[in-house]
């Protein structure tokens, strides 16, 4: 059960790392659909390639940490790394789920754009079984 777990973080934030990364080269396909909007429908903000390449890293390198956690023993990594990694990882997805209380996740109280309507339905949910399953991944159950 954790191998499946593993490899189906490992394929999720691989694909959202790549497509970060597309983004960030000038890619337009769902880009619009990925940015909070304001109650007037606009973009509260227009990442750049840097920010894009951030978050393309970060995906990545936690796609990593659930390789090295679940398929590879790497001995040179630090144990208390190991040890908490996935808690750090699956609590960013939790609090990305719970939200900012204004825009985004399912606290959030701008609820009538197209960013909170996949909000609520794909992306928050997706950031609550990252978080979850970060937790039963390190726990082993």
């Amino acid at each position: 059960m954790i191998s499946i777990l593993s490899a189906i973080n490992i394929s999720i934030l691989t694909l959202l790392g790549f497509l970060h990364i597309y983004w960030a080269f000038g890619g337009s396909w769902a880009a619009e659909k990925a940015l909070p909007e304001s109650p007037e429908g606009k973009p509260l903000f227009a990442p750049g390639i840097f920010a894009c390449i951030v978050v393309a890293a970060g995906l990545l390198i936690f796609a990593s940490v659930f390789i090295f956690h679940s398929f590879i023993s790497i001995t040179i990594l630090p144990e208390w790394f190991m040890a908490n990694s996935l808690w750090f990882i699956g609590t960013i997805f939790i609090l990305r789920a719970i939200g900012d209380f204004r825009y985004v996740g399912f606290m959030k109280k701008i609820r009538h754009s197209t960013f909170a309507s996949l909000d609520t339905k794909y992306y928050s949910p997706l950031c609550l079984y990252l978080g979850i399953s970060s937790f039963i991944i390190n726990l082993g159950i």
